[in-house]
């Protein structure tokens, strides 16, 4: 019984141990594929606003988390084509100059005039940066993108403050016809 005991504790510490690791869902050949081709799709798992005011008010919510870190649903992406970059992302925070179009109070833009700058970061991870040449208020959005396919954007607008995100890269989806 006291095998038994010890047995089970062993492999509950594995299963906990190996569940809490990173885990992606592409194989790191695939992943060094997407990143010398420059086209891949990141999409969003969390976002992390820099604003005191907003982080506050969540932690008052009846359901709110004491993290900086906003969850977010599917769908909260960065396109990077050759010829388009897509950008759909929520945002968090204060803005200077705000719109009376709710839809473009958020990260809602495609640009065709864009420069990606790649370096190599620390680690094997690669560092995009983005520069939008033909949109007004965002300066550049970067991108940090782990071995493992993990990535981590922040975008420095001119109208708002900072805000980051937390997620991976994916291949991108077939071009609807």
């Amino acid at each position: 019984m006291k095998k038994l005991t010890k047995i089970f504790i062993a492999v509950l510490t594995l299963t906990l141990a190996l569940s809490c690791s990173t885990q992606s869902n592409i194989a790191p050949a695939n992943i060094t594929s997407l990143l010398q081709s420059n086209e891949f799709t990141f999409v969003a798992e969390h976002a992390n606003p820099n604003n005191l005011d907003v982080i506050n008010i969540i932690n008052s919510l009846p359901n709110g988390s004491s993290s900086q870190m906003l969850n977010l649903d599917s769908g909260y992406t960065i396109e990077i084509r050759k010829d388009k970059l897509e950008v759909t992302l929520p945002y968090f925070g204060r803005m200077y100059t705000s719109n009376m179009d709710p839809s473009k109070n958020s990260f809602r833009f495609t640009s065709k005039d864009f420069t990606i700058n790649k370096k190599d970061g620390k680690k094997g991870s690669s560092i995009f940066t983005i520069i939008t040449n033909d949109q007004q208020n965002i300066r550049t959005i970067n991108m940090q993108v782990f071995t493992n396919g993990k990535a981590y954007v922040s975008i420095d607008s001119n109208d708002r403050q900072p805000i980051s995100y937390d997620g991976y890269i994916t291949a991108n989806a077939a071009a609807k016809k």
